[in-house]
């Protein structure tokens, strides 16, 4: 091959490496490609406007937060070792009102749509339905950051009660 051939195919190869290298360093997930996917809740923390801090599901939480692909969520959260239910039989429907008042304070349900603002990395939930009704058409937007395989997810209530969750990724 004469020297114009080998500084031709250096050139190309060159070229060919620059726009390979760029394109990998220009595909950098977006929010919503991070947050697809299934996370177990680490830690849920409620601080009031006074500072003061309180662990509605416990210390050690139960919890998982499913975001698929198509913009749909689920979101089951509890504190574990709640009392069982004296009833026997129908237990949804022959257990008394003060029973489940007790045990859904101790836990949270709700499902809907998602979406995400990516120059604000927050992630916007609208409830379809959820165990506590007045939510139920409502929408809430957290902030979220990520350390390796855990997602953080800072939020304000109407009462000014900031809400800090900890999730990771379910392997």
């Amino acid at each position: 091959m004469n020297r114009f051939g080998v500084l031709s195919l250096c050139a190309i190869t060159g070229l060919g490496l620059a726009l390979l290298s760029g394109t990998a360093l220009g595909q950098q997930k977006s929010l919503k490609e991070q947050l697809v996917g299934a996370w177990t809740l680490v830690s849920t923390d409620v601080v009031t406007p006074d500072g003061t801090k309180r662990q509605d599901f416990g210390a050690n939480p139960s919890g998982i937060l499913i975001l698929d692909a198509s913009g749909r969520y689920a979101l089951v959260q509890g504190r574990p070792g709640r009392p069982k239910f004296k009833t026997s039989g129908n237990v949804r429907l022959d257990t008394p009102a003060a029973e489940y008042g007790e045990a859904a304070r101790a836990f949270a349900a709700n499902f809907g749509t998602w979406s995400t603002n990516e120059a604000d990395k927050t992630l916007i939930r609208k409830y379809e339905a959820a165990l506590i009704p007045n939510v139920e058409g409502a929408e809430t937007k957290v902030a979220v950051s990520f350390a390796g395989d855990d997602l953080r997810m800072t939020g304000l209530d109407g009462a000014g009660q900031k809400t800090e969750t900890v999730y990771r990724r379910a392997k």
